[in-house]
């Protein structure tokens, strides 16, 4: 069986490194193979340390090239250039009958047997349209998949850009004034919703009803020559497509607002991708792999959500000898929606810098709130000087990185893993960013638990790929939101926080352990 042959060179390769490597090598190779075999759907989650290691991706590498059939191999393009660079010249010398590898944006003409690599754009693209550039039947291995729900949305979601406007006025000179009544009221109506951080704001329904008029106004002129059908319109492609997604069921309508220029561009896209997805997983057997998608191996919440149905999953655990952290959680903190909290928050850092100083290493603050941020930065750059930066990727080996979530998860794998990382407080998502509070609104039409199924999964992944390089220095790790001792989803944090060593008072020899 392919398992046997995959298992032996596998094996083989990983004892000529001579060095030591991800200790589920072997297993997650086999389970691969005996999907691609059986033609069975599998969900692999691999924990983030071995993400951004890049380690786990030999045992899904091996499989797809001795596996005698066609592979389609999903992955972004930066993945797609290490495999290509690193780890698929390294394995090609150990397998027997090497197979043709392509990259692409469908199958090659021909009868291919090689193992394609495509990107998520490219494949959900053809997926979630009738163009079958990747055929039917052939397995694939999509890695990555804790961003798939977010990809989906993306390729889902029609934008309309300010100098689409133009553009439909030249393309309905006759409709110009209608077009132009149109674009004024809208204008008006975005920019009389109040300004956030988040500079967009949801289209509400009267709102949207300014469109509705707009698109009866277009079509009823087309509708004399026989063209009824939104993709009939004779429009450019860019607005036939908004039209369509704006007339589909469960979809969010919002601007992101330029001020300064006094434009906006208007987007349609689903909340729920789940009935998109769900047709997908019947074309082809699949492999999923990720991080960290939920607590428990089966997943239940996020296959919900992508509209996955029955297929083998696993989960592997953290190395608790190689990823065990520290983790620093006091109990005296007020909670972060209190006054108190801005200036109990200051001094506890104020502390935690004090006590680093012990050790030389990278030190990360994770400030979500702007305004605290900066305020946060000032104040040290006063008492540490120029080792304090906001939001950079050139950093002195003792420096204090102060951040927020976002460039933090886009920055951490090309900045030096911290030996101390201070999170203000847990990344769940605001309800005062318009696009969440959308979101919301929907799942309580729906009548779900939309904090359990939305808020709390979008933080736990956020907060087991931020504290992933901590593992890596075996580090520690300054947890600073009481919510988690006080509020009940506190025990599924520390659940997703494991392997850690738990301390709640500062000590002196907090980074000074033996690693």
């Amino acid at each position: 069986m392919i398992e046997v042959e995959v298992h032996n060179s596998l094996r083989a390769f990983l004892r000529s490194l001579g060095a030591a490597y991800w200790p589920h090598h072997l297993t997650m190779a086999r389970l691969v193979a005996r999907a691609l075999r059986l033609g069975r759907s599998a969900l692999i989650q691999v924990g983030f340390p071995a993400g951004i290691n890049q380690r786990y991706r030999l045992s899904y590498l091996a499989p797809a090239l001795i596996w005698p059939g066609p592979v389609i191999l999903v992955a972004t393009e930066a993945v797609q250039q290490r495999l290509l660079k690193v780890e698929i010249p390294q394995l090609l010398g150990w397998i027997r009958n090497p197979k043709a590898i392509r990259t692409g944006n469908g199958l090659p003409d021909g009868d291919f047997q090689g193992l394609l690599l495509t990107t998520p754009e490219a494949w959900l693209a053809d997926r979630l349209t009738t163009q079958q550039l990747f055929g039917t039947g052939i397995p694939t291995i999509v890695d990555g998949v804790d961003d798939l729900e977010a990809w989906t949305r993306n390729q889902l979601t029609a934008g309309i850009k300010p100098q689409d406007w133009d553009e439909l006025m030249l393309a309905k000179p006759s409709q110009a004034r209608a077009i132009r009544n149109a674009r004024v009221q809208l204008t008006l109506a975005v920019f009389h919703h109040p300004p956030n951080p988040y500079e967009c704001c949801l289209i509400e329904p009267q709102e949207q009803d300014i469109l509705r008029r707009l698109y009866r106004e277009l079509a009823n002129q087309d509708e004399a020559e026989g063209n009824i059908s939104p993709a009939d319109l004779d429009l450019p492609n860019v607005w036939k497509i908004f039209w369509q997604q704006f007339q589909s069921d469960g979809q969010l309508v919002w601007a992101e607002i330029a001020r300064r220029q006094g434009q906006f561009s208007l987007y349609c896209g689903p909340v729920d991708v789940a009935s998109n997805l769900s047709s997908i997983w019947e074309q082809q057997s699949v492999v999923l792999i990720g991080g960290a998608l939920e607590l428990e191996a089966e997943a239940t919440m996020y296959r919900q959500r992508l509209g996955l149905g029955d297929l083998t999953c696993l989960k592997f655990s953290t190395d608790r000898q190689n990823e065990l952290i520290h983790l620093y959680l006091p109990d005296g903190l007020p909670m972060p929606n209190t006054p108190q909290f801005q200036a109990a928050l200051l001094l506890e850092i104020r502390r935690l810098l004090i006590v680093s100083t012990a050790v030389r290493g990278l030190t990360v603050l994770l400030v979500s709130d702007t305004p605290l941020k900066a305020q946060v930065a000032a104040l040290l750059a006063a008492e540490f000087g120029s080792r304090v930066q906001v939001e950079k990727t050139c950093l002195d080996d003792n420096g204090i990185l102060v951040t927020g979530w976002e460039f933090w998860l886009a920055h951490q794998d090309v900045l030096p893993a911290p030996l101390l990382l201070a999170i203000a407080t847990l990344p769940i998502p605001s309800l005062e960013n318009p696009l969440v509070a959308g979101r919301v609104a929907y799942y309580k039409q729906q009548r779900q638990d939309w904090f359990r199924l939305y808020l709390l999964p979008e933080a736990l992944t956020s907060l087991q790929r931020a504290i992933a390089p901590v593992r890596e220095t075996q580090g520690a790790l300054a947890l600073l939101d009481s919510r988690v001792i006080h509020r009940s989803y506190g025990q599924q944090v520390l659940a997703a926080l494991g392997p850690f060593a738990k301390i709640n008072y500062l000590d002196l020899n907090l980074l000074s352990f033996d690693r």
